[in-house]
Parts: C-alpha cells; sequence; structure tokens
C-alpha cells in the first residue's frame, strides 16, 4: 500500500469522526445547555416567541435578534429556586394548552393582535372565557416578561446604542467656571 493513500484514507476518516457528533445531534433538544430544566426545541421556539412579543422588531433589533429567549432559560436554570422551576414549566405546559384551546394552533402561529391579546388578557387577569388563570401560567409569564426585559436592558445592543454609556468619573474638564460664594 502507498504510504499517500493511507494518508489521505487517514484524513477522511478523522474529519468524518470529527463532524460526526453534530450529525447525531438531538433534534428535540434546546439549542442552549441547562443543567436544571429540560426544555424542549419547540418550548424554547414558544419563549422565543413570547419575547419577540414583548420587545418587537422595528428600527431596532428585537428580542429574538438579541437571543434573549436564551437569556430567560439561563436565567431560570441558574437563578430561580426548584420550586420556581417547576411552576415555570407546569406554567409553559398551562401556556400551550390555553393557545391551543382558544386558537387551534401553536403560539407562533397566531397573528400579532392575537399574541398581544392573549399576554394582555394574562397579565391583568381578564378574560371572559375563564374566570381566573393559574397561578404557574402567571409564574411563567411574570418570569418570561421580567427577564425579557431585564435581558435587553443589560444586553449590548441597549447598553451602547441606546443608552450612551460613560466610565467612572466621566470626562474631565479642567477648565469648569467656579463662581465663588458671596460673604453675607
Amino acid at each position: 500500500m502507498h504510504r499517500r493513500t493511507v494518508i489521505k484514507n487517514l484524513a477522511l476518516i478523522i474529519g468524518g469522526a470529527a463532524l460526526l457528533p453534530s450529525c447525531l445531534q438531538e433534534k428535540g433538544k434546546a439549542s442552549i445547555g441547562l443543567k436544571n430544566v429540560d426544555v424542549s426545541a419547540d418550548q424554547e421556539k414558544l419563549i422565543g416567541d413570547i419575547a419577540e412579543t414583548i420587545i418587537p422588531k422595528t428600527n431596532t433589533p428585537g428580542a429574538k435578534d438579541l437571543q434573549l429567549h436564551l437569556f430567560v432559560l439561563k436565567m431560570v436554570d441558574d437563578c430561580y429556586t426548584k420550586k420556581d422551576q417547576q411552576d415555570f414549566m407546569t406554567g409553559m405546559g398551562q401556556f400551550n394548552d390555553l393557545i391551543n384551546k382558544r386558537y387551534g394552533r401553536v403560539f407562533g402561529d397566531c397573528d400579532t393582535k392575537q399574541r398581544e391579546q392573549t399576554l394582555l388578557s394574562i397579565e391583568q387577569n381578564k378574560d371572559p372565557k375563564i374566570t381566573t388563570y393559574s397561578t404557574e401560567l402567571k409564574i411563567f409569564y411574570g418570569i418570561v416578561k421580567n427577564q425579557t426585559i431585564n435581558g435587553y436592558t443589560t444586553s449590548k445592543y441597549f447598553m451602547t446604542k441606546q443608552v450612551v454609556y460613560e466610565l467612572v468619573p466621566g470626562r474631565y474638564n479642567a477648565f469648569y467656571p467656579v463662581k465663588m460664594k458671596q460673604a453675607v
């Protein structure tokens, strides 16, 4: 056997072995690694759609552009108690059921008005068809909304493009006029 052929075949095998894990990746898993919360790709998309409804894309980037749904998931996974995480997951399931009952499709397929009406009715706890929303559903929506806003206002885009940020102590102005105090 020729040495060049062996080296070429060995390079192909090593390259294939390097690409194999990415080909075998599960399709139903979320794109972010979480330790405490088990989220599917559909649930991640749902949180992304809710975040995009809260902060839509206009002439500024929206929530999906800034990947705030991943921020929400990471915050839930790292910073909330086990009970809050369980309530979050239960509330997410109840939210899915509510949307399926009300519109017969997933939240992402609803139009903007339906999305906004649904989120507003949960926030105000007013819905003619439902007397009251469950605590878990309110916790789920509250966490998603609060962490979406938190993620947006602390994002690199917001801190550099929307808010003019200066390091402390600020600019030095050696020629600032000083008024002398008048003696009384």
